[in-house]
């Protein structure tokens, strides 16, 4: 592996992770530094970032982007029918096999596992749904999404509560899946996108002090049921 994908690939990790926060500040001299590697190989894994709008430029240096609460909402209205299309197909194609494994992700969060495993879990399970659709570009689609959230789901299994509702709001889906009820399992999926949409939103925007206090940047203007999207110059 090129030591540009490498350095991409763990700067990537970090961002997504919230090891760097929301709007903190990376000079080309501390990546150098960090990563034992050389300017061209720092800018051009930067570059890579940047087309994933993960980083933005900052003058002469970057920053990592900011959590945009417009955002979540966007993608909610982009993920509801990537989800229900994919559970409507996976009723029809996903074997019994199949869903055990699903379910065995879910059994896998318990009260006593990290909230690493809650948060990969939740994600792996949106994935997985999508791969048992069939269609390689619902999952393309879907990968892409969860991989958008990731940030603001770092901040939303922060309690257990969040992270139970979740967790109950899954079971719903795979029990109508196992059914073969493509109809049920879809409202189900939408109810669940929207719900997820709504607790990222509430304790992002409730929370906007604390977490600036952090150091976590947060855009975007959250007005009664809507959003308005508002970035940082």
């Amino acid at each position: 592996m090129s030591q540009m994908l490498q350095i991409y690939g763990q700067l990537r990790e970090m961002v997504l992770s919230l090891d760097l926060g929301p709007g903190e500040r990376l000079t080309e001299r501390w990546l150098e530094t960090r990563f034992d590697g050389s300017r061209t190989p720092i800018r051009a894994a930067l570059l890579r970032l940047e087309a994933e709008e993960l980083v933005l430029r900052d003058g002469r240096n970057w920053m990592v982007a900011p959590i945009d609460l417009g955002e979540i909402a966007a993608l909610a209205e982009f993920r509801e029918p990537l989800e229900t299309a994919a559970v409507r197909l996976a009723c029809a194609r996903a074997t019994d096999s199949n869903l055990d494994t699903v379910a065995a992700l879910l059994d896998s969060c318990r009260a006593d596992v990290p909230r690493e495993a809650w948060h990969q879990a939740g994600t792996d399970f949106h994935v997985e749904l999508a791969r048992l659709s069939g269609n390689p570009f619902l999952l393309k689609a879907v990968r892409g999404v969860m991989t958008r959230l990731a940030r603001a789901r770092w901040l939303e299994v922060l309690t257990e509560a969040s992270r139970e509702q979740a967790w109950t709001e899954h079971w719903r889906i795979l029990a109508h899946i196992r059914q073969r009820l493509p109809e049920q399992a879809a409202r189900e999926a939408a109810a669940h996108v929207c719900a997820t949409r709504d607790r990222l939103v509430r304790s992002l925007d409730e929370d906007r002090r604390g977490l600036r206090a952090r150091g976590f940047a947060v855009v975007g203007q959250h007005v009664g049921r809507h959003l308005v999207g508002q970035r940082s110059p």
